[in-house]
């Protein structure tokens, strides 16, 4: 095995790194919303109708395409899927979040409101430019698309 080999090996090791790190906050809140999601019910805005059944809806989708990143299968897809999802809850719920503070926070929380929704705001936009990243990004060997479609070298 030549220092060629163990270039390759390292760049298919964070190849594979990336996409694990980055699904994490899908795959990781995709199940929170499906089975642990009191307080992210209570965080959601009062006009979103039917929040359970919302929540779960929204950690299938998350859980679903976050784990397509992370095996590396479908990756164009899954980037577009979670793109779409962040334009969508940042545009509804972290935008207005920003700008206006439901009445029923209290005062003395709405410091904590704030923050809470500019950070989610920014998380989302770094989170979409990785996703405009991995529709053109080439998968590394620890990928089911590589190990179903091996290189002819």
């Amino acid at each position: 095995m030549g220092e060629k080999a163990l270039i390759k090996l390292s760049k298919d090791l964070q190849e594979f790194l990336f996409r694990a790190l980055f699904c994490l906050i899908f795959v990781g809140l995709g199940a929170e919303h499906l089975f642990s999601d009191t307080l992210i019910q209570k965080l959601m805005p009062t006009w979103v109708p039917f929040p359970r059944l919302i929540s779960f809806l929204c950690g299938a989708w998350l859980f679903f395409w976050g784990s397509l990143i992370l095996l590396g299968w479908q990756l164009r897809a899954a980037s577009i899927a979670l793109g779409v999802f962040l334009i969508g809850v940042t545009l509804a719920v972290h935008v207005p979040g920003v700008v206006s503070v439901p009445a029923q926070v209290f005062p003395e929380d709405q410091w904590m409101w704030i923050i809470l929704q500019r950070t989610n705001l920014v998380k989302n936009l770094c989170l979409l430019g990785v996703c405009f990243h991995l529709f053109n990004h080439e998968l590394g060997r620890y990928s089911l698309t590589k190990y179903f479609k091996p290189s002819p070298n």
